[in-house]
């Protein structure tokens, strides 16, 4: 729960109808707090319906990278969450120069207009990360090695807000769980999906970890960056569940539990083409306060049931 001293600021969410700013969007008005969404609707969501009967909801329809319009969005706010960006390796190398303009040059433009006293959250990424060391948990002093275009922008984004000041960056592990614009192309939701709907499931390089957070928990992790922002500021943080560090076969095997029918296999014949294999330690934000409450197994329960609703993979970046 957002503390008192701050319940009824503004927030300005870029990107807030996105995957994230969906669920975001929703639990910052029910925290108290105004909510200002910049968002340019690339994939046609109807995300924020539920969002509109709120007084304390406003929207502005529009792209993050015009001058004009980022600055009527911020105006007046007291946090400005800035997720707009093009997320994901594959939608970034097929429009490569949008991922540039987006992710880098928004941020940029973002820093030129915000005004003395305006405190913003950032998600970065694990991508960052590339290929960690193996048994060696990266930590948020670890060197950052991204391998994919998405990944080199979100850390060149980071790196400028962090010289900007009076900010915070969350290192968000990979992101699973429902939203109202959902996402089957994130890998725990692309699984759950294929062992829902197609009962196998083919891996490359099935001993590849990476990290994992449920979509809520992120959306506590930027409340809890909210309340205690001046204890927090200047700072990077993992967000991530500590014990999700997880092979592809161990969530397979975990996924299995839950639909016994489900089959998969490794393959040897191909290779994946995202090479990120890393493990996370998310103790520093831990010991600020912050915990994630949803499981693995919390998820995979859910989406079960979200893809007895969603019946085709359109709900992707790509």
């Amino acid at each position: 729960m957002v503390s008192l001293d701050i319940e009824g600021d503004t927030v300005a969410v870029t990107g807030g109808a996105g995957y994230i700013g969906s669920v975001l969007s929703r639990e910052l008005l029910n925290s108290g707090l105004k909510v200002v969404v910049l968002d340019n609707f690339r994939y046609d969501q109807s995300s924020l319906l539920n969002c509109c009967a709120d007084r304390n909801f406003s929207l502005i329809r529009g792209d993050v990278r015009n001058r004009n319009v980022l600055e009527s969005a911020i105006k007046g706010a007291d946090y400005i969450i800035h997720l707009a960006a093009l997320v994901g390796a594959p939608i970034c190398e097929f429009d490569s120069v949008s991922a540039i303009t987006t992710n880098i040059e928004s941020t940029k433009l973002l820093i030129s207009l915000r005004k003395p006293g305006q405190k913003i959250l950032f998600p970065c990424t694990n991508s960052g990360y590339g290929i960690g060391q193996m048994d060696t948990y990266c930590t948020e002093d670890t060197p950052l090695r991204p391998i994919s275009l998405y990944g080199k922008t979100k850390v060149e984004a980071e790196k400028l807000l962090l010289e900007s000041g009076n900010v915070i960056s969350y290192r968000l592990a990979t992101v699973f769980g429902a939203s109202t614009r959902m996402r089957t192309d994130l890998l725990i939701n692309n699984f759950v999906y294929r062992a829902v709907t197609d009962r196998y499931l083919t891996l490359f390089e099935g001993h590849f970890k990476r990290n994992y957070i449920h979509i809520k928990d992120v959306a506590r992790a930027f409340i809890h960056g909210i309340s205690n922002f001046d204890r927090l500021k200047t700072q990077v943080y993992n967000v991530g569940l500590s014990k999700a560090n997880l092979s592809k076969l161990e969530l397979c095997e975990k996924i299995k539990e839950h639909l016994p029918s489900f089959l998969y296999l490794e393959s040897k014949v191909s290779e994946d083409v995202d090479k990120r294999n890393y493990i996370v330690s998310n103790e520093k934000i831990e010991k600020t306060g912050f915990n994630p409450v949803y499981s693995i197994d919390d998820g995979i329960e859910e989406l079960i049931k979200v893809y007895s609703i969603i019946k085709n993979d359109k709900y992707s970046n790509i």
